[in-house]
């Protein structure tokens, strides 16, 4: 089992990694459309894909314009915001509940990131925050149906 789980991770980490570096122009900055921030609709299926998540976040953020603060404040977003949701999805059950949930989660806690853009580039922060919150809905609420469909496919919760 621990096998399997190790080669699952490892493979969501490299999803996230490819498709981050694929539309790589898009993914860093003020205006964000990181397309890979659908994996983390996983976790609404099987909280042990946060660590593939994390890994692939932060191998992404190796090759951020930003550095260290794409480390620091990427990676931190990804554990602060994965791990709140793990906590709710231990009272919603419903599969369709958790994945707006997390859109939500996701996207209000880019405020974290709006932090970090106004430190390292000096952006204003309510209008980053707004900025990067509208490209993370767009990007989880596209994502939703098509991680609930890849699951009908694939059932995630069995996979690890």
């Amino acid at each position: 089992m621990k096998i399997k789980f190790l080669a699952a991770s490892g493979i969501i980490a490299a999803l996230y990694i490819a498709v981050t570096l694929l539309v790589q122009p898009f993914g860093f900055t003020q205006v964000q459309f990181r397309v890979s921030e659908m994996f983390n609709h996983l976790v609404a299926f099987n909280p042990r894909f946060a660590g593939g998540i994390i890994i692939g976040v932060f191998i992404s953020n190796l090759f951020s314009p930003l550095g260290v603060y794409d480390l620091a404040f990427g990676v931190g977003h990804s554990v602060i915001t994965l791990s709140l949701f793990i906590f709710i999805c231990k009272f919603v059950k419903n599969i369709w509940a958790r994945l707006v949930i997390n859109t939500l989660l996701f996207t209000s806690t880019m405020f974290i990131i709006a932090f970090e853009l106004n430190l390292a580039l000096e952006l204003p922060f309510l209008w980053t925050w707004l900025t990067v919150a509208v490209g993370e809905f767009v990007v989880l609420a596209i994502g939703a149906p098509i991680m609930y469909a890849l699951n009908k496919r694939l059932n995630f919760k069995k996979l690890i």
